[in-house]
Formats: structure tokens, C-alpha cells, sequence
């Protein structure tokens, strides 16, 4: 459910963000050019209504139809969209073009796969010009009887809605809807499906709109970063949020919070009350923008401020979400203990993603490094985080002198000449879906993370000539067993008494050492790398093991598992399966893969979490 509303929260937003562009052009000349501008003209402020009535929806008609069906589907769509503008012509049909232009996409789709082995030789030209202008001519027909009146109505109830929310002082509620709809890559179905369609309507009875500032106000975000840069305990995590909150509140872009916010859900109180307080503030002083701000970055805010004190009142609005947001994620982050932005989210996202079969074989998924060419960063709508990780991360092996292109595009669009996919653990399924023969690299943040680090020394690896010849990590696919990895009987432990974390990662070590896998050394970095990042991966299991620079205390590669039936405390989970790892070279990454592949059962997993049959975990593991 969740994967079709995000899906169709992408739809929308590839059809009007294409088109920002038009959008904020129409703005300007709204705010500059209309009676209460900022430059009053009135020849010019005739260009307001017909760039809304007829420009602004024949862009978004000609996009939805392009996006079902090619350059075709794109004239079906601005045809048909023009009896839908002319059945209402009292109301923007941009919510009529987001429905009339896809479908008239459809339609010739379905008659171009129809004819597609039926078509006369040297009749091409004449079927397909004449198809497009018989069947545009009838959907817009259909549009102007049906869909016109069916969205005039829609829009009028929807609108309704809002200003009975406002009059009875609800609107600030949405906030309780909005920003963890937000943090699931909701965003894009309501705000481009939603406020924006309400806004342009009450932009051209009112000037501007309040509904504009719902969902783009970066203040509740920009509260919840500053809350971790001044109390995370977990110095990865305090130290992006700086870079984070810049990128946040001047680039717009707010999918850089979200992960901070799902590695302890809880947080995400603070933008919901940071919001509800800003709309409240806003609906009081009968704050608006002329236009949609996008991205919802303050910069973009401010130019779609209206004259006088508007510009005023949307600093204001978002400072109060920002100064609320921060006082309430303050004593929660503060409290929350080490907690790592990577260990929560990518490892355990990962993790949750292999255990539940998310992460099943699929053809081309195991890339071997040397023969990488193209890497995509990807993001739900393509135009946000996925953006700035990309240029970001060419940058960076802009040196190895590897020649790989690496670019940007949503998810559900990745080009099938992609190597490797890099996006959001969250949106892990969709980008496997989209690009099966690609290996998906998955991660919480596009400014730090472990996996985006790791990747980079893989390329490193090949750029120096000495990479191994797979992949040092199998996101998108099971790894097969290396026969590498030792687990005896004696490395393995079940129905143990609970301790406390260090003390179980410890008794792994020593467990390790005395089957002559590792030295004593290897034990405190063991106890390291939990300090710098939770070995906690989620589903009860913990894989301690020890720091790259520990790497020389490693004889051979072997693993232990130690059992914990009432589980061992790791923060706010519990592990009942600490597993400890240790390999020569690179191999501990294979020895993770086939942790992952053995555990991935979830009946299975519950079993080895209380066994007492030593010979049950063993086969398992071997």
C-alpha cells in the first residue's frame, strides 16, 4: 500500500516538476505585475490568467501523456486537456490534467501496441498522424462533458474542505498528517496532487495561498537537525547535521532529515507540533505565497512572499516551527543515548530488507566492481537528495580516473544501462523493481554514510589495481557461501545468560581468540566499532566485529554465535543472536552475506534465537 501511494506521489510529481519552471515564472508575474504587486502592471498582469487557465495544465497534460506514452502520448495529452480547460473554464484544470493527460497517453499507447504488427506498408505516416488527431479529438470530447464538471466538482469540495478547516481553526491539524507523510516519501502525492491544484485556485480568487506553506516549510526539519548537531551523542551523526541543515534550508531539499528522524521515530513529534504551530501562526495572520516554492527551501519561500509584510511573516512562520521543533527533538535526542544515524537506519534497514525477501536474486544484481560504468543515484522524485548525492559522490572519484558516469533519476525511472543503484534503504524495493540488473546500494545519508564509504574503496580498489572480483557488498542479492569462513561446535554457545552489551561482545572475542582466529588484540576493537557504530542490525541479531585498522590481529576468517534467549540489550532492541566475525582481508563481508542468506527465513531466524540444539545452528550457518 504504502509502495502504490509513493508511486503515485512519483507520478504526480513527474508530471509538475518538470514544468517548477512555468510555475514560478507564472508566480513572479503574479507577485510583481497584478494590482497588489510589488510592480503594479496591468498589461503585463494579463499574462496571469491565461499562462493559469491554458499554459500551466496543457505542460502538465503534455507530460502525463509523455510519460505513458512517448512524444505521441504527450500531443494526445495537451489535445484532450483543452475540453477539459473549456468544460470549466471558471476553475485552473491542473487537477483535469493530471488525470486527462495520462490517460490520453494510455489510450494511444494501447492502439500503437494494436497496430503494431498490423500497419500497412506505406500507410505509417497517415495512421499515426491521423490517429493522434481522431483519438485526442475524442478524449478531449470526453473530457469536456465528463472530467471537466467531474474535477470542477472535486476541486470545489476540496476547497470547501480546506476553508472550513480554516474557519474553524482545524488547518493546523494537517501538520499531524503531513510530516510523517513526509518522512515516507509522501510528500510529492500531497503536495503536488493535493495543496498545489487548491492553492493555484485560491492564488486566482485571493492572490495568494496558504496552502503553499503546508507541506514545503523547512523549519520543522531545520529544528529537528539542530536539535542533533547541538545533543547527538554520535559524533557521525552530529557532525553531518551542520552540512545537512544547509542543504535542507537553502537547497529545499528535506529529504536530508528523514532519516534522522527514523532512527528514532519519536522525534518526528517535533516537526508535527513545529508545524501546527507555524500553520497556526500563519492562518492568524492570514499569511499566503503567490506560488508554489520549489523546492521548499527558504530562499524559495521568500521570492514567493507577497508585497508588504509577507515577506515578514513567512521568516517568521518558519523560525516558530523551526524554534519549536528544536525545543521538543532537544531533550528526546538528548536522552536517546549513542545512537548512530548509520547503524539505525542503513544497517538495519538493510538487514529488515534482506530478512523479510526484499533482497532475493535477480538477474545481473552481483556487479563485479571492475566492470561498473554507470552509477544512479536515486530518489523518489529524482530531483532532491538523489541530486545532491550524485554530484557529490562524483566529485569524489573524479581522481580515480575510472571514466564512470554518474548521474541522478528517480527510483522508479533508473535507466537500464545502470550498473549500480545508490538510494534510501527505504526505497531499496522500488529501485530493484526499477533496475533489476543493477546491484542497489543502500544508505540513511547522502552526506556520511558507511556504505557510500565502503563503495568508494571498492572503486578505490579497482582505480589502484587491486579490487577483488566481486562486489564488497551484496545489497541486491544473496552472496553464494565462500567456504572461507570456519564455525565449529565450539564456536558455538547457545542458551546463555543475559549481560550487557560489551560484556556479550567481549565474550565473542575471547571465544574467537581461543579457537585461534584472531589475536587478543582484536578483542577492544571489537568493543570499538560498537562504540563508533551499533553492531545491532536488527531482527534480534548483532554482529560484533572489530575496526578495519584491526584487520592484522585476523589469522584466519571464522565466525562464533553466542545465544541469548532473553536477549541482550543494544539501546532500545534486543539481541538474541551475537554473532561475532572475524576475516582475512575482505572476507568478513562475505561472511555477513552469508549470515544474511541464512538468516533471511524469519520462522528459521525465531528458531535459532532459542535452540538448544548446537547441530541445528551449525547446519544452518555452514
Amino acid at each position: 500500500m504504502k509502495n502504490a501511494v509513493q508511486r503515485l506521489g512519483k507520478f504526480l510529481s513527474a508530471m509538475v516538476m518538470p514544468n517548477i519552471g512555468a510555475f514560478i515564472a507564472w508566480g513572479f508575474i503574479t507577485a510583481l505585475f497584478i494590482a497588489a504587486g510589488w510592480l503594479p502592471n496591468e498589461r503585463l498582469s494579463a499574462m496571469v490568467s491565461p499562462m493559469l487557465s491554458y499554459i500551466l495544465p496543457v505542460l502538465i497534460a503534455y507530460q502525463g501523456g509523455k510519460l505513458m506514452g512517448g512524444d505521441r502520448g504527450g500531443v494526445m495529452g495537451a489535445i484532450a486537456v483543452i475540453g477539459v480547460i473549456c468544460g470549466a473554464p471558471d476553475y485552473p484544470m491542473l487537477m483535469g490534467a493530471m488525470v486527462i493527460g495520462p490517460f490520453a497517453g494510455w489510450v494511444i499507447k494501447k492502439f500503437d501496441n494494436f497496430m503494431a504488427d498490423k500497419m500497412p506498408a506505406g500507410f505509417e505516416m497517415l495512421i499515426n498522424n491521423f490517429s493522434v488527431g481522431i483519438l485526442g479529438m475524442l478524449i478531449a470530447i470526453l473530457g469536456n462533458y465528463l472530467i471537466a464538471p467531474f474535477m470542477a466538482g472535486v476541486l470545489t469540495a476540496l476547497t470547501a474542505g480546506v476553508d472550513v478547516l480554516v474557519n474553524a481553526k482545524m488547518l493546523p491539524l494537517s501538520a499531524i498528517f503531513i510530516e510523517p507523510a513526509k518522512v515516507l516519501f509522501l510528500n510529492n502525492a500531497i503536495n503536488h496532487g493535493i495543496f498545489t491544484p487548491i492553492g493555484t485556485l485560491q492564488v486566482e480568487t485571493a492572490g495568494k495561498s496558504i496552502m503553499y506553506m503546508l507541506e514545503t516549510n523547512p523549519g520543522p526539519g531545520l529544528g529537528v537537525l539542530a536539535a542533533y548537531w547541538a545533543f547527538s551523542k554520535d559524533k557521525v551523526t552530529k557532525d553531518s547535521a551542520p552540512g545537512a541543515i544547509i542543504i535542507h534550508l537553502f537547497g529545499g531539499i528535506h529529504e536530508i532529515y528523514f532519516p534522522y528522524i527514523l532512527m528514532n521515530p519519536v522525534v518526528i513529534i517535533a516537526p508535527i507540533v513545529g508545524n501546527i504551530c507555524a500553520i497556526t501562526f500563519f492562518t492568524i495572520t492570514k499569511a499566503g505565497l503567490v506560488g508554489p516554492p520549489a523546492p521548499g527551501s527558504i530562499i524559495a519561500m521568500l521570492a514567493m512572499s507577497p508585497k508588504g509584510a509577507g515577506t515578514v511573516i513567512t521568516i517568521a512562520g518558519v523560525a516558530i516551527a523551526a524554534v519549536v521543533s528544536f525545543l521538543i527533538a532537544a531533550p528526546i535526542v538528548k536522552m536517546s543515548g549513542n545512537k548512530s544515524l548509520e547503524a539505525a537506519q542503513a544497517a538495519k534497514d538493510a538487514m529488515k530488507a534482506e530478512a523479510k525477501g526484499m533482497a532475493a536474486p535477480v538477474a545481473g544484481a552481483n556487479v563485479a566492481t571492475k566492470d561498473i560504468k554507470k552509477i544512479i543515484f536515486a530518489c523518489d522524485a529524482g530531483m532532491g537528495s538523489s541530486a545532491m548525492g550524485a554530484t557529490k559522490f562524483r566529485k569524489r572519484i573524479q581522481d580515480l580516473g575510472l571514466g564512470i558516469t554518474v548521474t541522478n533519476t528517480s527510483v522508479d525511472t533508473v535507466p537500464a544501462d545502470a550498473n549500480v543503484v545508490v538510494c534510501q534503504g527505504i526505497l531499496a524495493d522500488r529501485a530493484r523493481k526499477s533496475a533489476p540488473q543493477a546491484r542497489i546500494v543502500t544508505l540513511a545519508n547522502f552526506l556520511a554514510d558507511p556504505n557510500l564509504d565502503a563503495f568508494y574503496e571498492e572503486l578505490k580498489a579497482v582505480a589502484n589495481g587491486s579490487a577483488p572480483v566481486e562486489p564488497a557488498a551484496q545489497a541486491a542479492a544473496p552472496a553464494k557461501k565462500s567456504g572461507k569462513a570456519e564455525l565449529v561446535e565450539a564456536g558455538v554457545k547457545v542458551g546463555l545468560a543475559p549481560v550487557g552489551k560489551f560484556e556479550a561482545i567481549k565474550a565473542a572475542g575471547e571465544l574467537m581468540v581461543s579457537l585461534g582466529y584472531v589475536d587478543p588484540a582484536y578483542v577492544p576493537a571489537m568493543e570499538q566499532r560498537e562504540k563508533i557504530a551499533s553492531v545491532y542490525m536488527g531482527m534480534g541479531v548483532a554482529i560484533p566485529h572489530g575496526t578495519s585498522e584491526a584487520k592484522g590481529t585476523v589469522k584466519k576468517s571464522g565466525i562464533v554465535v553466542m545465544q541469548y534467549p532473553e536477549g541482550v540489550d543494544f539501546g532500545d532492541e534486543k539481541a538474541q543472536l551475537v554473532i561475532g566475525i572475524a576475516g582475512v582481508g575482505d572476507e568478513h563481508l562475505d561472511i555477513l552475506a552469508n549470515i544474511s542468506e541464512a538468516i533471511e527465513d524469519e520462522d528459521l531466524l525465531e528458531e535459532l534465537k532459542t535452540t538448544s540444539d548446537v547441530q541445528k545452528i551449525l547446519k544452518t550457518f555452514c
